[in-house]
Order: C-alpha cells, then structure tokens, then sequence
C-alpha cells in the first residue's frame, strides 16, 4: 500500500497539497501516528464535516479562504492564517459557507488517563 503522507525532508506549497473537488470534502494526511495527526482539507462551498466529539484537542488553521467553525453552538468565522482551539469533548462541526482549506493537527498526548 503506498504511503499517503506527504515526502519527508523535501518542501511542499500546502495550499497546492488538495485540490478542491465541486461537491467534496477532500482530505490527505500529512503525518499519521499513534500520537497524533496533521491532515489537511479542502471543502467545497456548502459542504461540512459532520458534528463530532473528540477526546483531544484540535488545531485547525485556515490556509486558504473562510470556514465556519461551530464549537459547543457557538459559532466563530475563521479567515486565511487564522487558528482556533477545538477543545477536547467539544461537538464541533466545520461548514464552508464559501470554500476554503484547513490543516488540522491532533496531539494525543495529555489525555492518557482518559478511556477513548
């Protein structure tokens, strides 16, 4: 099976990493481990990623367009080189009222006393 993550030691455009795809929510994983994950997301205007639950912290930060991050019903606009904190046990939910691309990075670590 080949490796999707992205080749170590060599340069990469993150913005040029997804494609955005009409209709679509397309993901890549940068880094995968046991301890954590960098993926990154393109959505096309009106997609979303269904509400969820995480048991860890997540950073998303916005490296192209405008996504709309719902936390807790609380929802916050985030531009181009911005970042918010989804904290862990948040229902979160990402809409792209217009479409945009995200990294998102998931530190598992902190969290070991608690069962997944």
């Amino acid at each position: 099976m080949k490796n999707s993550e992205l080749e170590k030691s060599c340069t990469h455009a993150l913005t040029d990493t997804v494609d955005y795809i009409p209709g679509s929510v397309v993901m890549k994983a940068i880094l995968k481990k046991k301890t954590g994950t960098v993926t990154i997301l393109s959505f096309d205007t009106g997609e979303a990623l269904p509400p969820k639950i995480s048991p860890f912290d997540s950073l998303i930060q916005i490296i192209d367009g405008e996504a709309e991050i719902i936390i807790n019903e609380k929802s916050c606009t985030i531009e181009t080189g911005q970042v918010i904190i989804i904290p862990a046990h948040a229902k979160n939910v990402v809409k792209a009222n217009k479409r945009f691309k995200m990294l998102s990075t998931i530190i598992k670590s902190g969290y070991e006393d608690m069962s997944i």
